[in-house]
């Protein structure tokens, strides 16, 4: 079906999905996580036969619709080839059909989604009452006249659906929409082939891990240093810096470079994107989240009266004394530039905002600031395009860039969005001639054979890049096409989750086991790969590396949104985008923070049919007619305030859930009934006021992911001893944020486990559950176990695993917290593990000396904990430091990976580095009240940054001394590139 105007027929991601939707009931009744498949980037014969089990698992034993149902099956199988064969279908035949097989493929959707609510909705009737009985005769019989109306229902609903697929296909040949022919054209294989597109799970199965998630603008260093020198300049004058330019040119990424590289300057910073349909009151309320956290009692309020109420707050927080830096992105008009102007205080001279606007108009609004600037950016000439592309596409792993004809780069009008998402392209698709990538370069422009951009005669038009983009979007494979669809769900230029992400591709089915990769790794393959299209981008690493957070530039996403709406894969209301409301029925909702104009518009949609709903703002958005409940399967109220105590019962009663996430909600507590929830396979509360799981949590047999506690506050999440006394839940794979306590110990039977965080331990060395724990830890070491981190207060136990006969080899990660001078020796027995984080008390120069031939580590953190600062600690500290004769030495070999080093702790020794020490070390961490010496950073040759925070003023004056030893150090370096030297106070 045709993807939009300028692109030949194809298969779009909501109709690959259908394949996906068939496999979720077919999971869920065979209890294995996972099993699900995404489109067509799948084995064919293992998704017929689970969709073959949705139909026929249970429901054959209706009697009276066998027959429908295998007819249905039947059908449906047809359907399915007709869609793979679409996939190797050429663009001109395609065109010859596009609108008859476009409304062809809208059947065939609407009638698979029916199909799946029909058997969902039916399951928990007939299943329920089947599974309860025990003598099978007798229970058959009273099953079979208990369950004559459910069994009546069902075989009339099947009836209209049979009646429905015989009238779809009739109608496809008389109106002529035939089977495609084989071998088409490249373009359509490329849509439906991985193999064919770049995808590979082993090139995308580890993306390059790094600590700087946003790089410095390419090709605008001229620009760059202009608007550096307007930030800084005049401090005893605020402005306003206007950021002008076409969409796609880099005028955000030039804006965000400036922000990174001179927010600590300032007291206070937000940042805040706008768009066209942004409601003041949300726009303001953003910048006064980042700026004052809020108390539960504010995040509760209505937006009526907003505007007052934060004028009152800019008031006491952002004037007098403060400094402040804004950034606010994407301006669309100048009322809403006034509005957000005059609703911000005057705040410190040498205030700075920085705004981000497509129209001139809205520059030319000035408020009278005498250091108001206006810049307008313009597109890269050819050789800064070329660098940029070159860059790029090394950043996605390509190889052999001097083949790419330069033409690629060139038609993109120097913008470097257009350059940027080309490099990605191609890097995926290395085996294109370069005759080839000329024909695609004729293809997108065939009008006109003039360059573009600054060196070409005319920038590109908006449908232009659209164009470009709208291209490398369709050569994606089906099944991570379907999965970037999903990132129109998170409102426009939030910072989007990996793991929350993934975890919702997998709830949805969009994820399969292949090439001998699990259902998580195989998520992870499809997020690594849309980093390398370049459809997302890292804003954000975690101290291991990898990718923590990354955003959708705000162009590829409103392609994607009119990609999702188009198909009604995901209805997006409020928010940044005007979109209109679905005429069919809705499946994945959306609900984004919205003014009182678009309030309502969930009353008039069709919403029984909606199987996934996530949430932005207040609970108080919710439409007051009920949704279907009983078919939901994924949840997510992240963020959300106004919980109540019928919210909880209302998410007991959807049956099929298999997400659900509460995380950093007002929620206290979750009832018994939750018990109910058997597919349930996500379980998100952390940050909440959950502090226990009630004992029916241990009915959830198909549980995989438990994530609780407080990470920050080390609030801990109480499991029932239940757990243990019947030993179910052995799907568990994650196990977050949890309390040990008693009989909690013994974890054997969780021998899928990969991640433990233990953030209270409650067990003493005398209790049986001690040696519990160590033996299970011991003992699942030898398993899937990668993540272990815990904390004990006590710090018995972490001192007792020096014990451990059989380390836990596989580890990953590792964190140990509480009072520990000495390390476990078999530690340097760790040959995978890359991320490890220690006591402060650990911070010894033979300790040291242990871990430098950890060769894998990438990230070494020496941490502490204010709440234990005592006496007892801080002796450990300063002995410490006697037994490494005053100082410590960080030795002159190993650590031949490590890229960040971090020390955390209230008094920090003087700290010397050898002058081989730590090659590859790019980054420099250190938090203290006081920071005795720092020596040899001269040393570290690819150090990049060193960021030192101080947490108590009476040391400040030493630390200055001490990052000015540091400057004048490195700046001798002979290579002449100094670390950037970052000091918060």
């Amino acid at each position: 079906m045709t993807m939009d105007g300028c692109m030949g027929n194809q298969v779009s991601p909501a109709d690959a999905e259908e394949i996906a939707l068939l496999n979720r009931q077919g999971n869920s009744k065979a209890g294995s996580h996972g099993a699900g498949g995404g489109s067509f980037g799948g084995d064919d014969e293992v998704r017929h036969g689970q969709a073959g089990g949705l139909l026929a698992q249970e429901y054959t034993l209706i009697r009276g619709v066998n027959g429908d149902l295998q007819y249905i099956n039947d059908e449906l199988a047809s359907m399915q080839s007709f869609l793979r064969d679409l996939t190797a279908v050429g663009a001109g035949q395609a065109q010859t059909h596009g609108h008859r097989m476009k409304d062809w493929m809208k059947q065939i959707r609407d009638i698979t989604y029916d199909i799946e609510d029909c058997i969902d909705d039916s399951a928990p009737a007939l299943h329920g009452l089947r599974s309860d009985m025990c003598c099978y005769y007798f229970a058959n019989s009273v099953y079979e006249v208990l369950t004559w109306w459910p069994r009546r229902d069902v075989a009339a609903k099947i009836s209209v659906l049979k009646m429905r697929a015989q009238q779809i296909g009739e109608r496809r040949e008389r109106y002529g929409v035939n089977n495609p022919e084989a071998g088409g054209g490249s373009e359509g294989a490329h849509a439906g082939n991985g193999a064919a597109a770049g995808f590979d799970a082993a090139d995308n199965q580890e993306a390059s891990l790094e600590l700087v998630a946003m790089k410095d603008p390419v090709g605008v260093e001229d620009c760059m240093k202009e608007l550096e020198e307007w930030v800084i300049k005049d401090k005893n004058t605020s402005g306003v810096l206007f950021v002008v330019g076409f969409g796609g040119v880099g005028k955000t990424t030039i804006a965000t470079a400036l922000y990174r590289k001179f927010g600590d300057q300032f007291d206070h910073r937000a940042m805040v994107n706008v768009s066209q349909s942004s409601d003041i009151n949300a726009v303001l309320t953003n910048i006064k989240k980042q700026v004052m956290p809020q108390s539960s009692s504010q995040k509760q309020e209505s937006a009526k009266g907003m505007l007052g109420r934060l004028n009152c707050w800019s008031r006491r927080h952002l004037k007098g004394s403060s400094r402040y830096l804004i950034l606010v992105d994407d301006v669309w008009s100048t009322a809403m530039w006034n509005q957000i102007r005059k609703s911000l205080p005057a705040g410190k001279q040498g205030s700075r905002i920085i705004v981000t606007t497509r129209f001139q108009a809205v520059a030319t609004t000035r408020g009278g600031g005498g250091a108001d600037h206006t810049r307008k950016v313009s597109p890269l000439g050819v050789e800064e395009s070329e660098r940029l592309f070159k860059q790029a596409f090394s950043e996605s792993k390509g190889s052999e860039v001097d083949k790419v004809p330069k033409e690629v780069w060139k038609m993109c009008g120097g913008l470097p969005l257009a350059i940027v998402i080309m490099a990605g392209h191609v890097a995926c698709n290395p085996n294109k001639s370069a005759t080839e990538w000329l024909k695609v370069c004729k293809s997108l422009f065939p009008e006109s054979g003039k360059d573009h951009g600054k060196d070409g005669g005319r920038d590109l038009t908006q449908e232009e890049v659209g164009r470009i983009v709208s291209h490398c979007y369709n050569d994606m494979p089906a099944d991570i096409k379907t999965c970037s669809l999903y990132l129109s769900i998170f409102p426009k230029g939030q910072k989007i989750s990996r793991k929350r992400l993934t975890r919702r591709w997998i709830a949805e089915a969009f994820v399969a086991e292949k090439q001998g990769l699990s259902v998580e790794d195989v998520a992870e393959t499809y997020f690594n790969h849309l980093i390398r299209r370049k459809i997302i981008r890292p804003v954000e690493h975690s101290s291991n590396g990898k990718v923590k957070k990354c955003a959708v530039h705000d162009m590829v996403l409103e392609h994607i949104v009119a990609k999702a709406s188009e198909e009604n894969f995901i209805t997006v209301i409020g928010g940044n985008w005007l979109m209109q409301l679905p005429s069919s029925k809705v499946r994945r909702l959306s609900l984004q923070e919205t003014d009182s104009k678009r309030a309502n518009d969930t009353e008039k949609m069709n919403l029984s049919h909606v199987r996934s709903l996530t949430m932005f703002g207040s609970l108080n958005q919710l439409p007051s007619h009920s949704f279907k409940f009983g078919i939901v399967q994924v949840l997510d109220l992240e963020g959300c305030m106004g919980f109540k105590a019928h919210h909880t019962e209302e998410i007991c009663k959807m049956l099929l859930l298999k997400y659900l996430s509460l995380r950093r909600t007002d929620t206290k507590q979750l009832p018994k009934a939750i018990g109910k929830l058997e597919n349930l396979e996500t379980l998100d509360i952390r940050e909440t006021s959950v502090v226990e799981l009630p004992k029916t949590v241990c009915q959830l047999e198909r549980l995989v992911n438990i994530l609780g506690g407080n990470k920050k506050e080390r609030m801990a999440l109480k499991l029932p001893q239940e757990l243990n006394k019947k030993k179910k839940m052995k799907a568990l794979r994650i196990l977050s944020g949890i309390e040990i306590v008693g009989g909690l110990a013994d974890l054997h039977h969780l021998t899928e486990l990969r991640k433990l965080a233990i953030y209270k331990l409650s067990t003493i060395s005398e209790d049986p559950s001690f040696k519990d724990l160590s033996s299970s830890i011991e003992y699942l070491g030898g398993y899937s176990l990668h993540t272990l981190i815990i904390d004990d207060e006590s710090s018995k136990f972490i001192n007792s695993l020096d014990d451990l006969s059989s380390p836990p080899k596989f580890l990953v990660a590792l964190e140990l917290s509480g009072k520990m001078v000495k390390l476990p020796s078999w530690i340097k027995q760790l040959t995978a593990l890359t991320k490890l984080t220690l006591s402060a008390t650990a911070l010894r120069s033979d300790n040291l000396l242990l871990l430098r031939y950890l060769d894998a580590l990438f990230s070494l953190t020496f941490s502490f904990r204010a709440e234990k600062q005592d006496s007892e600690t801080l002796t450990i500290l300063a002995e410490n430091k006697l037994c490494s004769d005053g100082e410590i030495t960080i030795p002159n070999a190993g650590f031949k990976n490590l890229k960040l080093l971090r020390f955390f702790a209230p008094l920090l020794p003087v700290l010397s580095f050898s002058e081989n020490a730590m090659p590859e070390l790019e980054r420099l961490e250190l938090r203290f009240s006081m920071l005795e010496g720092l020596y040899g950073v001269e040393n570290l040759a690819v150090l990049k940054v060193v960021h030192l925070t101080l947490e108590d003023k009476e040391g400040e004056h030493m630390t200055k001394e001490v990052q000015s030893e540091v400057e004048r150090a490195v700046k001798g370096r002979t290579d002449g590139k100094a670390p950037k030297i970052i000091l918060n106070q």
